[in-house]
């Protein structure tokens, strides 16, 4: 038949840090077995592609990063499309399908792939499957998972049309819709509700979980006293008694040798990345030694590389893995005498992959800079672990993990407990994998993004970067540990750290890290000084605004009679006298006029004497105190807003004090509200810089 012989399809991905092409992969891995042949693309590889006249289907794997943006990697296609010299038919002739992934702790849910959509879309462009919205939030794979598996359906009869109709406008969305819910949610709804659907997944996941709990609790009163404990080991009934719908396993493609041994001395993988090797110049403890959380600032002297950055951009660094970490592991797979032998990866000779990135040094080298081996296995990983299992019970339990029935066990006891590599093998001690899955399955080692907490007009040729070392306590299926990166950080600076106020020893000491700018599209001060701002920075979270007062600063001073809008700035922290950051800076800043308002909160400190009455806890209460200025500011004045800090908890709970705000003061409903805040987003006068 033609549709057999036509049975080709290209995936596009834009991928910021390796999730969408990591999925766009599995995808194209997954073609042959299903009959097709597909060709793969980052997006920012353009000459690979031409969509003005592709005739087969695509498929696009679109992340979201920063505030709602495309990821990096799709800037370009994004700008091309959104050519507005394009004609409303431009994309007529196209078909696509499009997953976005995002993460519902973030504002602009999906926002990057959804942008792709809508505008392709405009542009004529036609679904031959619905859209996905996957939420890393609870676990990209809920959604991820049933998509794909009701794709393949979805192609097969788009060729089908391609074939039997020459360019029919058949409206393949409702003809494959079907499908897609059956798979994902076993109900039949409309294309609008397909967000909803993905949703309810998660949802009747959980409360189908709550109610085997519930049941088996009260079936098994009267033996309490035997009643076993689910665990990252262990299962309890129904789930230990079920039969298990456990994903395929997925098809091994790299071989990896071990060669002779390494001589070469190996530098940290950054010259091809734009990384730069800088000097610390200063570090200093920001907090009293008895705060809940240690900050650290570290300077950084960027005078040789002549880095240039704005107050409001960030600077990658790169962190390698526990080294004792990586020992555990070289020696739990029993290579810890072939750490220094040099690494050979190929492709196996049967694999569909097009091809690999390029792996250079030894063994040790590329555990410690290369792969995350923090990460949380996905299930896929599981999986392929169960063949390497030789105990049968540990090799039920590890089934469980990766099957449909235990999505609520790998919830809690990988995903949410983040568990690693490590964690599954101290766990499952009968589990040796070949070195080949590591590679396969491990992520490539990120590197982590800090905010500029300073300015170069007033710290010119250094750039401050400002941390919380992150902890992260002991629990039953890990040992307590710290952040990958802010825990090296500290370990790295130790010898050089002194507290706030003191002077540094010059003992000659030279540290370096390795950073990489990363410019901010938008989170910057106005390019208007005459218009007012309201920063939101509890904690860490006010990096970026020391940088901006810094700026304001010295422009004020250079500018004596320039006109310049009210800033105000509403900190928080736990308590006055351990961790409010920067206070003598921020209080010089108020002093001299630069800051407008500063407006603070301790949210453990105990009420004064005066014994004040609803004494506001968090930054959120502050806004709703000062709501008329905030609401005067951003609809009155055209002002900016600034958010920095938590995702999870803080930037929410401004979000929904701000719909709030903004509601009373102009006497609309919630929905208005939204539309208002929505409208401030796409001016750009609300924007956010917020991590999970």
């Amino acid at each position: 038949m033609p549709c057999e012989v036509a049975a080709r399809f290209l995936i596009l991905y834009g991928s910021q840090r390796g999730q969408a092409q990591s999925i766009a992969e599995e995808i194209c891995q997954q073609a042959a077995e299903h009959g097709f042949t597909a060709d793969i693309s980052c997006l920012s590889n353009q000459h690979n592609y031409n969509l003005d006249s592709e005739i087969r289907p695509v498929v696009f794997m679109v992340s979201t990063t920063g505030d709602g943006d495309p990821p990096d990697t799709a800037q370009k296609f994004v700008r091309k499309i959104k050519n507005k010299s394009l004609p409303h038919h431009h994309f007529s002739h196209l078909r696509y399908a499009l997953l976005a992934l995002g993460d519902t702790n973030y504002a602009n849910f999906c926002n990057g792939g959804k942008t792709i959509d809508s505008r392709l879309q405009q542009l004529g462009a036609k679904h031959f499957y619905p859209t996905g919205h996957a939420d890393d939030g609870t676990g990209l794979e809920v959604v991820v998972d049933p998509w794909i598996e009701g794709l393949w359906d979805a192609l097969k009869k788009t060729f089908s049309s391609m074939a039997t109709s020459d360019q029919q406008d058949a409206d393949l969305s409702d003809c494959t819709q079907d499908n897609f819910h059956k798979t994902a949610s076993g109900q039949e709804k409309n294309k609008s509700d397909l967000e909803v659907d993905l949703h309810l997944l998660k949802l009747s996941e959980a409360d189908s979980q709550k109610g085997k709990e519930i049941k088996s609790d009260s079936s098994d009163v009267e033996t309490l006293s035997t009643v076993l404990v689910a665990s990252l080991k262990q299962s309890v009934p129904p789930l230990s008694q079920s039969a298990l719908s456990v994903p395929a396993l997925p098809a091994s493609y790299l071989e990896v040798r071990l060669e002779q041994v390494s001589t070469e001395r190996e530098p940290v993988p950054s010259d091809k990345d734009g990384y730069h090797e800088v000097s610390i110049s200063k570090a200093v403890q920001l907090t009293q030694d008895d705060a809940v959380k240690a900050a650290i600032l570290l300077e950084l002297d960027i005078s040789e590389q002549n880095l240039a950055y704005q107050p409001g951009d960030g600077f990658d660094i790169l962190c390698p893995n526990r080294a004792s970490e990586v020992e555990e592991l070289l020696l739990r797979l029993d290579l810890q005498t072939r750490k220094n032998c040099a690494v050979q990866v190929n492709l196996l000779k049967n694999s569909s992959k097009k091809g690999i990135a390029a792996v250079n040094g030894s063994l040790q080298f590329i555990l410690t800079w290369c792969l995350e081996i923090r990460s949380a296995p996905k299930k896929a990983f599981v999986r392929a672990l169960v063949d390497f299992t030789q105990n049968g019970s540990e090799k039920r339990r590890l089934l469980e993990l990766c099957s449909k029935e235990g999505s609520a066990d790998y919830n809690s006891f990988v995903r949410d407990a983040n568990v690693c590599l490590l964690d599954l093998l101290r766990a499952f001690p009968s589990c040796l994998p070949p070195l080949s899955l590591l590679f396969e399955h491990l992520p490539k080692l990120q590197p982590r993004a800090y905010s500029a907490a300073s300015s170069s007009l007033q710290h010119p040729g250094k750039v401050n970067l400002v941390f919380n070392v992150v902890e992260f306590p002991a629990r039953p299926e890990h040992p307590a540990r710290k952040g990958l990166c802010t825990g090296w950080l500290a370990g790295h600076v130790s010898s050089i750290l002194r507290p706030l106020g003191t002077v540094p020893a010059s003992d000659g000491l030279i540290l370096a890290v390795h950073v990489r700018p990363r410019p901010s599209s938008t989170f910057h001060l106005p390019a208007d000084p005459s218009v007012p701002v309201v920063m939101v920075g509890p904690g860490t979270g006010v990096a970026p605004f020391i940088g901006f007062l810094q700026q304001r600063e010295k422009e004020r001073e250079a500018n004596r009679e320039a006109t310049f809008g009210e800033m105000w700035l509403f900190f928080g922290c736990r308590h006055k006298d351990k961790d409010f950051l920067f206070r003598e800076e921020l209080e010089r800043f108020a002093h001299n006029g630069t800051l407008s308002h500063l407006i603070v909160c301790f949210s453990r400190d105990e009420p004064d004497a005066a014994g004040t009455v609803n004494r506001p806890t968090y930054v959120q209460h502050n806004l709703r105190l000062h709501a008329k200025n905030v609401a005067s500011i951003l609809l009155k004045d055209k002002g900016s807003l600034y958010v920095c800090g938590d995702a999870k908890n803080m930037a929410k709970d401004v979000n929904d004090t701000l719909l709030e705000i903004i509601g009373n003061e102009l006497q609309i409903d919630k929905l208005d509200a939204m539309k208002t805040v929505a409208g401030l987003r796409e001016e750009k006068r609300y924007l956010q810089d917020i991590w999970s």
